[in-house]
């Protein structure tokens, strides 16, 4: 998935630092779960993982991959349906996503308000998705509901196909990495008919837990080995940046503004946007969170600078800086950082007085 600090080409490599620095436990808490990238690999290493996010989108996926430990049967939904596979060996998952590829398409919510035929009376028709794909994703999204409000799915069931759907959407996106703006020519992907996909699913034994809020109201509340933070670095808002994502996970037919069709996200933004403000909100964590080790994930650019962020965190414990080069995400190219193709990972670690 395309997202802003994105730890999928990374989290091996901070795992390999943590293991060699001695950093190990039982439960994981991933504090900015985003798309749960880091929980998954973590669940995978036999962690509890814990993982919180204000956005709904991240929390559907958290559902999918982290909280759940059961494949998927849709024993009921198979039972009460004809749906049909044209493969033997088919798992029920993916009878489920082939069906969901074959339904007559829809204009729904996405279709009239991010393709261009859906908005060709405004003054700059939105070209988020082909006209197509606009059809097709409302068509999944509302039999996803359907067949929850008829009873079809378990819970975990219904967050699965969510997740199935939020995860194959951006393959298709006409846009440059977030969904803040819209391309003004097709990008070829975006052109091409959307064919849902199926999700991993990660199976443990242990008992996982996600949350949709602020983590900050949940530190009192976990006991943590490991307390991991990958907030935002610099000024830009998370929840403008994947509002399209938001608006499918919920599909409640928010009002929207604005050449972008961009949903009200006043109760959905970070403090860690602004320096002084992370900072107190940094402190606030490290003071008040239970953890025996706090990892803060950071980067080279982010506007909170070193020395703060060592000054803070070494209020508490003895602080450590990692460092390491990696590939810069092509949206957060801006100004003279555009000249930059690599940026510095900053890994600061801090064990607990």
């Amino acid at each position: 998935m395309r997202f802003i600090g994105n730890k999928e080409n990374l989290v091996e490599k901070i795992f390999q630092i943590l293991q060699n620095k001695d950093i190990v436990g039982n439960l994981f808490f991933d504090f900015f779960a985003g798309t749960s990238n880091v929980g998954q690999f973590f669940k995978k290493k036999g962690y509890q993982v814990f993982s919180s996010d204000l956005l709904y989108f991240s929390f559907v996926l958290q559902k999918a991959y982290i909280e759940n430990n059961e494949v998927p049967t849709f024993e009921k939904l198979l039972s009460k349906t004809d749906i049909k596979t044209h493969s033997l060996f088919a798992s029920p998952l993916m009878q489920i996503v082939d069906f969901l590829n074959t339904i007559p398409q829809q204009e729904g919510f996405i279709f009239q308000n991010y393709t261009p035929e859906g908005t060709k009376d405004l003054d700059i028709p939105r070209m988020y998705f082909s006209n197509e794909n606009g059809k097709i994703i409302d068509a999944i999204r509302l039999q996803i509901e359907t067949w929850k409000n008829e009873n079809l799915l378990t819970e975990n069931e219904y967050y699965i196909l969510l997740a199935c759907l939020i995860e194959t959407v951006p393959f298709y996106a006409n846009i440059s990495g977030v969904y803040a703006a819209f391309q003004k020519k097709w990008d070829a992907r975006a052109v091409k008919k959307m064919i849902l996909r199926p999700i991993e699913i990660i199976v443990s034994n242990k008992e996982n837990k996600v949350f949709n809020q602020n983590s900050v109201e949940l530190i009192s509340k976990i006991q943590a080995d490991i307390l991991y933070l990958d907030p935002p670095y610099n000024q830009r808002q998370y929840a403008p940046n994947y509002h399209l994502l938001e608006t499918i996970a919920k599909y409640d037919n928010p009002s929207i503004k604005g050449v972008s069709g961009m949903r009200n996200y006043e109760n959905q933004k970070s403090q860690f946007c602004n320096a002084e403000s992370g900072l107190k909100e940094l402190y606030n964590i490290a003071k008040n969170a239970n953890y025996k080790k706090l990892i803060l994930s950071y980067n080279s650019e982010g506007i909170m600078t070193q020395d703060k962020v060592l000054s803070v965190l070494g209020s508490f414990g003895e602080v450590e800086l990692v460092e390491f080069d990696y590939l810069r995400f092509k949206s957060n190219s801006n100004g003279e950082s555009k000249t930059k193709k690599f940026i510095q990972e900053q890994l600061y670690i801090l064990r607990k007085f």
